[in-house]
C-alpha cells in the first residue's frame, strides 16, 4: 500500500470581477473561455495547468467533479449529486470518498459515504453516471453546513478515489442487521440501493432525534411496506436514546445476524461492549466518523511555529480542532485517523493519541509527522505550521 498523500488547506485566490461572468447563452460561454485563456497567459503556469483551465475534468487531471444538484433530505441534511471527472474509478457500496471544497478562499477536505448505484445506473433520482453523498449540517461544521446551505449546481470540487472496508461480505450473509443513527445511515443506504435484492433477511434499526430528522424516511418506509426489510425506528422524542437491551424485543434474533453499525461514537462504543458481552464481537462491523476518546489527558499548549500563535487546548480536544477553533489553517481529510490528510511535522513536545491513550514525546532535531485529528497535546508541543 502506497503512502498517503498530505492534503493542506490551501488559499484558492481572492474573488474579483470577471468579464462576461453573467453573459447569456453561447456568447457567455465564449467570453468565459476567452477570459480563462487570458488569465492563463498572464500567470506562470505549467502545460498541465493550461489543460486544467480548458477541461478541468479531463482524463489525467487531478480528480474533480461538478455539483449537479443539492437535494434537501431533511431540514438539516442534503444529498449532493456530483458528476465526476473521467478519472473516477468507481466504488464498493459502503465506501466513502474525500471531497475538497473551496470556502472563502480556503480548500477544506472532508470524508463522506457514497450513496449512489455502484454500476452507474440511475437510482433514487440520482442521474446515470453521477455519484452522490449525503451530509447533515452540524453546529460549527464548516463544510457540512456549506454543502447543505450554500453549495450550488455548477460548483467544481476536488475528489479522491473511494476507500474504506465498511462493505458487505461476499457471499452476503443469510441474516443481516443494520444498526444506524443520524447520518450514520449514509453508508447503509448505499448498501441497500445496491444489494437489497441479494439479501434474504434484513432487519434495520435506525435512531434519530425525531421523525422529521429521519434521513431517507420515505425510501426506508417503502422497503418496509414492501417486505424487503423489517424497519424499527427509535425516535429520541418518543422512545428516548436507544437502550441496546431493546434489541431483544426489536430484533429477537440479533445475535444470529451479521451486523453493520454506523452512528455517533457513544452508540458505537456501547454496541461494541454489548456484542462483546454477548460473546459475538466478530459479528459486528463498525464504521466510525470520529475516533473514540479513551480518556482525557492533561492538555496544554500548542505552538504553531510559522505564526508564533500559542493555543490552549484540553486533553480531549484534537490538535486539528484546537487549531481550527483558533483560526489556524489546518490540513485535514477524513478527521478519523484513516486518510492521513491531517499529518503535519511536530518539532518538539508531547502528544497523546485519543484512541489509545499512548503518549509520544519528541525531542529530536528531526520533525516527527503527527496526525492532528487523533492526537491531543500532552503538556506542550510545537507544530511546523
Amino acid at each position: 500500500m502506497s503512502a498517503p498523500s498530505i492534503d493542506r488547506a490551501t488559499p484558492t485566490g481572492a474573488t474579483r470581477p470577471r468579464l462576461g461572468a453573467h453573459a447569456p447563452g453561447p456568447l457567455g460561454g465564449i467570453v468565459r473561455s476567452a477570459r480563462k485563456v487570458a488569465e492563463a497567459l498572464a500567470t506562470p503556469l505549467v502545460p498541465a495547468d493550461y489543460l486544467d483551465l480548458l477541461d478541468p475534468m479531463r482524463t489525467g487531471a487531478d480528480l474533480r467533479g461538478r455539483i449537479v444538484e443539492v437535494r434537501p433530505e431533511t431540514a438539516d441534511a442534503a444529498t449532493v449529486v456530483i458528476r465526476p471527472g473521467r478519472g473516477w474509478a468507481g466504488h464498493i457500496p459502503g465506501q466513502y470518498i474525500r471531497i475538497g471544497v473551496d470556502i472563502d478562499g480556503v480548500r477544506h477536505w472532508r470524508a463522506y459515504s457514497l450513496t449512489h448505484r455502484a454500476d452507474g445506473s440511475p437510482a433514487a433520482g440520482i442521474p446515470a453516471g453521477c455519484i452522490a453523498i449525503t451530509t447533515k449540517a452540524i453546529p460549527d461544521g464548516t463544510v457540512s453546513t456549506h454543502l447543505v446551505r450554500s453549495a450550488a449546481p455548477g460548483t467544481l470540487v476536488m475528489l479522491d478515489q473511494a476507500t474504506g472496508d465498511f462493505t458487505l461480505t461476499s457471499p452476503a450473509p443469510a441474516k443481516v442487521l443494520f444498526l444506524t443513527a443520524g447520518s450514520g445511515i449514509t453508508p447503509v443506504i448505499g448498501m441497500l440501493r445496491n444489494h437489497l435484492a441479494e439479501l434474504d433477511d434484513v432487519a434495520h434499526v435506525h435512531c434519530a432525534p425525531s421523525k422529521q430528522d429521519v434521513i431517507f424516511a420515505g425510501e426506508l418506509a417503502e422497503h418496509h411496506a414492501a417486505g424487503r426489510l423489517a424497519l424499527s425506528l427509535n425516535l429520541d422524542d418518543v422512545h428516548g436514546v436507544l437502550d441496546l437491551a431493546r434489541l431483544d424485543t426489536l430484533v429477537p434474533d440479533w445475535q444470529a445476524r451479521e451486523t453493520w453499525l454506523c452512528g455517533p461514537t457513544a452508540l458505537l462504543d456501547a454496541a461494541e461492549k454489548h456484542w462483546a458481552n454477548a460473546g459475538i464481537p466478530e459479528r459486528l462491523h463498525v464504521e466510525r466518523f470520529r475516533p473514540s476518546v479513551v480518556e482525557p489527558g492533561e492538555g496544554g499548549t500548542v505552538t504553531f511555529r510559522s505564526t508564533g500563535r500559542v493555543v490552549e487546548a484540553d486533553g480531549a480536544t484534537a490538535i486539528l480542532d484546537a487549531g481550527e477553533d483558533a483560526g489556524v489553517i489546518m490540513p485535514s481529510g477524513c478527521r478519523m485517523g484513516i486518510c492521513f490528510g491531517c499529518v503535519v511535522p511536530m518539532r518538539a513536545g508531547a502528544i497523546r493519541d485519543l484512541r489509545t491513550g499512548e503518549v509520544t514525546v519528541h525531542e529530536s532535531d528531526e520533525p516527527l509527522p503527527v496526525q492532528t485529528c487523533v492526537n491531543a497535546v500532552a503538556g506542550s508541543c510545537e507544530i511546523d505550521l
